[in-house]
This record gives structure tokens, sequence and C-alpha cells, in this order.
């Protein structure tokens, strides 16, 4: 059963980062303490998450609605492998959601993965368990094993809106791709998943205007990327 960090901890995870690292105390400085991103876990968990991929916030909560309610509230691999693709695209999905709910239904009744022990598994077998699963890419099995079982040392480093939060911390010209990320992420361990939700409010600060960056530098083809770029697991 995922246990989420409580604040005293994320606190503690703060403290520990900046130590580790002093390019991250202007971020620290300027996020305000948050709560863990905490999303129901197992099946249901990584099926909700596949849903609201590349929808709006608004959009993507009405079709899950509509989910749960066109399966009577019962969201587990039987019941949505008993369930015809045609009928999940009736709820709102398109054909390659409605597949993939299938796809992950069916590698958990074939045992190819096992929701109810994925905890009993390290970060990296479960991340390979889950992205051999079709519709499941790498960024999707990292968030999933952060946010829906509290895993405190993972980092999703394709991530682009923490890339950019990365090169403001280094005051870099440009953005790290995931592979540099990944690298500058090393030294943040054991509290990753904590510098990952600091870098995501910092960089939620930054977008709604809430906090100004004055001294970063431009980065005009990161900004582009930005815009274009999208997952397309």
């Amino acid at each position: 059963m995922a246990i989420i960090p409580d604040p005293l901890q994320i606190a503690a995870s703060r403290d520990a980062l900046i130590a580790l690292d002093p390019s991250l105390a202007r971020a620290h400085a300027q996020t305000p303490a948050f709560d863990w991103r905490w999303r129901t876990g197992g099946f249901e968990g990584l099926f909700h998450m596949i849903v609201d991929q590349q929808v709006s916030v608004a959009s993507a909560a009405a079709i899950w609605a509509r989910v749960v309610q066109g399966l009577e509230g019962e969201v587990t691999p039987e019941k949505v492998l008993a369930t015809p693709i045609e009928t999940l695209r009736s709820f709102g999905l398109s054909i390659q959601k409605a597949t993939y709910g299938h796809e992950i239904a069916r590698a958990h009744v074939e045992g190819r993965i096992d929701f109810d022990h994925l905890e009993s598994l390290s970060d990296e077998e479960a991340v390979a368990r889950l992205v051999a699963i079709k519709g499941v890419g790498k960024w999707t099995a990292e968030t999933f094993l952060m946010f829906c079982e509290g895993r405190l040392d993972v980092f999703p480093a394709g991530d682009i809106a923490l890339q950019e939060a990365m090169r403001w911390a280094d005051r870099s010209g440009d953005r790290p791709r995931e592979k540099e990320a990944y690298a500058r992420s090393e030294m943040w361990k054991p509290h990753r998943s904590v510098a990952a939700h600091l870098l995501w409010g910092w960089y939620g600060a930054v977008k709604r205007g809430e906090v100004v960056l004055d001294d970063h530098p431009s980065d005009p083809a990161s900004a582009a990327r930005e815009t274009t770029e999208s997952k397309t697991e």
C-alpha cells in the first residue's frame, strides 16, 4: 500500500536537496510548501493517467466520469477487458486510448504485471514492467510510480516543464534533453521525486506570473519546442 510523504518529510527532503545542490536554492525560496501529487493507484490509476493525456483538465475529468459511470463504478482489469473497444469509445475515449485500456488490462490478467504487488519491485524493475505494455511510455511509468505509489526517488526526465525549470536553475541558455536531465538529477538521489515536485511548483509559479525570473538567459529555440512538443506515448 502506498505511503504518501507528509509535509514534514517533504520539507526535510527540500532542505536535503539544497544541501546537495545549491543551484536549487532559488527554486526552493520561490516555491511555497506543497503537498504530494497523490492519485489513485493500481490498474485504475494507470488507466486514468492514460485517459487524461493530451486533453484539457476539464475534458479529462468529464471523460473519466463517463468511463466510471459506463463501467458501473468497476474500473478493474477484468471489467475493462470484458468491455468492447467500441463501448469504451462511446464513453468518450479515442480508439487509441480504448485500445491501451485493453492492453493494460490484458497485461494484468495474463500476469505480465501485477498491480496488487507492484510495490515489491524496484523502481527500475517497475518501470521496465510498465513500459513493456503497449501504450505506456517511460514518462507515464515514472509519473505513475511517483503519484500513484508515492515513490521518493523517481525523476521523469523527459518532462518538458522539468527540463525548462532545470535550465532556469542552472541559468543556462539551453534546455537539457532527456539524457542530460537524467544525468543532472543523479546528484539529487534519494530525493528526486521531491526535486520534481519542487521544479514543477516553481515552473507553474513562473508561468502564472507569480514569480519573475529577471536573470535567466533567453532560449528562443527552447520556447518554440515547449509550444510544439507533446507527449505521444
